[in-house]
């Protein structure tokens, strides 16, 4: 039972239709009319799959194949299907692909397995349109709060509520994409890699071992704006000074926690933004990544000490939020041991690796085995139109999900 590589191919290249920027990349926000076309493509697939389809409370898209035993905890596999803002067709795609033609080789042969296998397509994985990913995951673990999605809003103004409800989908509702404790025996994602070392390596697969841990925050200062030619520097409360000292902060810290942390300011807003004024407010964004959650404690810790010193001193005011707080996964041994093997049957060379990108298989993994696997990256390309993924590599990579399934749901004996 081989995948086709035709139908792969179609699928990447229709859901690559549905986009907002023509021309310019792959523009796909959730619950936009390019969104109900992708899933209403999705949807059709499943339903020609054999698979009883639904959307559940947060908008993603669940396709069901009943198992010999349906009181067995399913295994679940797929990806978001949402993207950046001008970005690529791969990057979400290639994982829900992965279950479409995984559906298709289960209908086509007439597989039964012992477990129920979910197919899904996730939304607002990328965070791209209110600015808290992996949306449709922590719905299914239970971490959409109420505040939340009243709270963040698009470049629009309008909430991730007031978005659904325009969709068709009740927020009120939310807490019903909760999965019970005990209902999914595994959740498989393949992505692309999204950077440059398996390309590099010559190797077709990348065996995920541990995803990092992520911390986003959002950094607010407040001082006083005055006028810049007559506020002498003594009598300042320039938001801007003690927001610049936060930055290199985070930057010295973070190479000082080594093990491959990270840590990243990329966003900076600074008000009243003129050039004769001195700045009264800063927002800025903090990104931390490590597989190791002491050094993401101790950076943000350093900050927090820097601001309330600072602000004490120049006579400022802060305020610190956390916006998406997920721990380090490490992916368990047996399936990592199954992945090599089917790796080896199927003659595919591999690596195994550390994610330091944030994926939907790490906020599963608080409720389930997750297991995720990387396929190559042209040039290490990705968020960007240049994104590509070789169509021959991406089929290596369904295969590979496709055989390591069978092997967890169990093929029912006849």
């Amino acid at each position: 039972m081989k995948t086709r590589l035709d139908r792969i191919k179609k699928d990447i290249e229709k859901l690559a239709e549905y986009n907002a920027t023509p021309g310019q990349g792959l523009t796909r926000f959730s619950f936009s009319e390019e969104d109900r076309r992708a899933r209403e493509y999705i949807k059709e697939q499943m339903i020609l799959a054999g698979l009883e389809v639904y959307e559940d409370a947060a908008g993603t898209v669940v396709g069901r194949r009943n198992g010999r035993d349906n009181n067995l905890p399913s295994v679940m596999v797929g990806s978001h299907f949402d993207s950046v803002r001008n970005g690529g067709n791969f990057d979400g795609p290639a994982g829900v692909v992965t279950a479409l033609e995984i559906a298709r080789l289960l209908h086509e042969n007439n597989i039964e397995t012992e477990h129920p296998i979910e197919f899904v397509a996730l939304v607002e994985e990328e965070g791209g349109r209110f600015g808290a990913g992996l949306f449709g995951s922590r719905a299914m673990v239970g971490r959409v709060s109420e505040q939340e999605l009243n709270s963040n809003r698009d470049e629009n103004g309008i909430t991730t509520g007031e978005a659904m409800l325009k969709f068709g989908l009740d927020p009120c509702t939310i807490q019903k994409a909760k999965r019970p404790p005990g209902s999914l025996k595994a959740f498989f994602e393949l992505h692309i890699e999204q950077g440059p070392v398996l390309e590099a390596e010559r190797k077709d697969i990348g065996i995920v071992n541990t995803i990092v841990g992520i911390r986003h925050y959002e950094v607010e200062i407040t001082g006083r704006p005055d006028h810049a030619g007559t506020t002498p520097m003594n009598m300042r409360a320039d938001a801007l000074v003690l927001s610049s000292k936060v930055v290199m902060a985070v930057n010295k810290l973070a190479k000082e926690a080594g093990e491959g942390t990270v840590a990243t300011v990329g966003s900076l807003r600074v008000s009243p933004g003129a050039t004769n004024i001195v700045p009264g407010k800063v927002v800025f964004t903090i990104d931390i990544r490590s597989r190791n959650e002491e050094n993401i404690e101790t950076i943000i810790d350093g900050v927090k000490t820097l601001l309330t010193e600072g602000c004490k001193e120049e006579g400022l005011s802060h305020s610190v939020n956390c916006k998406i707080a997920v721990s380090p996964v490490h992916v368990p041994g047996y399936i990592i041991d199954i992945l090599k093997k089917k790796c080896r049957e199927l003659g595919l060379s591999y690596k195994e690796m550390i994610s330091g990108a944030g994926h939907d298989a790490m906020v599963m993994a608080e409720i389930t085995d997750a297991c995720l696997v990387f396929v190559p990256s042209r040039g290490g390309r990705s968020h960007c139109p240049e994104e590509w993924t070789d169509y021959e590599q991406l089929q290596k990579g369904v295969q590979l999900i496709f055989k390591t399934i069978l092997d967890v749901a169990g093929v029912a004996k006849q």
